[in-house]
């Protein structure tokens, strides 16, 4: 362990499984430790650098925002969230934002706009209950844990807040009886469920959770915390299908590096928050909403119809090893299963310069949007070596 390492050991809570590594630059796809060791990044800080590192205009964006304005809080209009609103409302069909810092702050905002339209609509504590799916996975504070649907997640941190109920993913009639047996709001899930082994829903079940959401008056939630921001192919994943959610969620990728969420709020719920009645210090600070700006500006449909090429050449070129059980997945979120234990596989391939991430018994790969052919290609092929091993 590094002098770094000893400081983490020594300050930091144990709270995460570190690799013995010290990152300090990226260019392009690539990391560079402390030793000067060249990595390939297939992992986007967990689907974070969607730009990969040292985007010029994201670069520029930041450097000016935070020499112009930091931060003044949102008692306060900013020109750069007022933007990203408006270009987030007309790229996603949605119809309000609310910023905050974070998918699983993201994700509380959802909550409580479901609750509180319901609220409005049926009298307090009438219809509160939020259906999620098993496998699910919504964030680490206590409500989105407590939405997660998987009971790894639900140890030693008890007691949860009330209100949430599992369904089965693909059980169209299991879930047809939760929503008329229980005092239900609004159905949250992921397309792919990504923490949950990069598994997507099929078209037909999630057209049925938005046929059976708007007949009873219940609201829809997509959580695209991982699955948002191009890395499926579209900007936000529900973009696949004909049908809009009334709530939609997304982090990660939205600010290319810096900390920002946001909760669309879709026609029903667009007047649902009043003053007061949600709020964040930092949420849409000027400088994150710069670099978001950056981001959203450079998610062309070129773009992403070059993320379904790379994602269509990774699943064809893994797939046909004899090892491979599966390549789920979609665009450039993709999880890979196979007869190697996937944490033994993640530490092999960092030791050969590919940074890589796992879900459940799978290897993940959520590489920058912008990845170069070149390196993809020789990153794909240190992986196969490696799975063939």
């Amino acid at each position: 362990m590094n002098k770094v390492g000893k400081m983490y050991a020594e300050y930091i809570a144990n709270s995460y499984s570190r690799f013995d590594v010290t990152f300090v630059r990226g260019e392009g796809a690539y990391l560079y430790d402390d030793a000067g060791k060249k990595y390939i990044d297939m992992g986007s800080g967990i689907a974070v650098n969607v730009l990969g590192y040292g985007n010029a205009a994201w670069e520029k964006a930041v450097c000016e925002q935070a020499h112009a304005l930091a931060h003044v809080s949102n008692l306060y209009y900013t020109t750069p969230q007022a933007e990203l609103a408006k270009l987030l409302c007309e790229k996603s069909g949605m119809k309000r934002v609310f910023f905050g810092n974070s998918g699983a702050e993201a994700n509380e905002c959802a909550i409580k706009a479901a609750r509180k339209y319901s609220a409005d609509r049926h009298g307090e504590n009438v219809r509160p209950v939020i259906v999620t799916l098993n496998n699910s996975f919504h964030g680490r504070t206590l409500a989105t844990l407590a939405a997660t649907g998987q009971d790894v997640f639900h140890h030693d941190f008890g007691p949860f807040p009330e209100g949430f109920a599992y369904a089965e993913p693909g059980d169209t009639e299991g879930l047809k009886t939760l929503l008329d047996t229980l005092p239900v709001c609004a159905v949250m899930l992921e397309t792919v469920q990504g923490e949950g082994g990069v598994e997507p829903l099929t078209r037909e079940y999630l057209q049925a959770v938005r046929d059976m959401t708007a007949e009873r008056d219940m609201l829809m939630i997509v959580d695209e915390v991982q699955t948002g921001n191009g890395r499926t192919g579209t900007l936000f994943s529900y973009q696949r299908y004909d049908w809009l959610p009334d709530i939609a969620t997304t982090a990660k990728g939205l600010a290319g590096g810096l900390p920002m969420g946001v909760c669309l709020l879709g026609e029903k719920v667009k007047d649902t928050l009043g003053p007061g009645s949600h709020g964040s210090t930092f949420g849409g600070n000027p400088v994150c909403a710069a670099a978001a700006l950056a981001v959203q500006k450079q998610l062309t449909d070129d773009l992403l119809a070059e993320v379904k090429r790379k994602g269509k050449y990774i699943a064809a070129e893994l797939s046909e090893l004899d090892n491979v059980k599966s390549v789920s997945g979609r665009g450039l979120m993709l999880g890979v299963e196979s007869d190697k234990d996937p944490k033994t596989l993640v530490k092999a391939l960092l030791a050969r310069g590919v940074v890589c991430l796992t879900a459940k018994n799978k290897l993940r790969l959520l590489p920058p949007l912008t990845i170069p052919w070149d390196a993809l290609e020789e990153a794909v092929e240190i992986i196969k070596e490696e799975l063939a091993k």
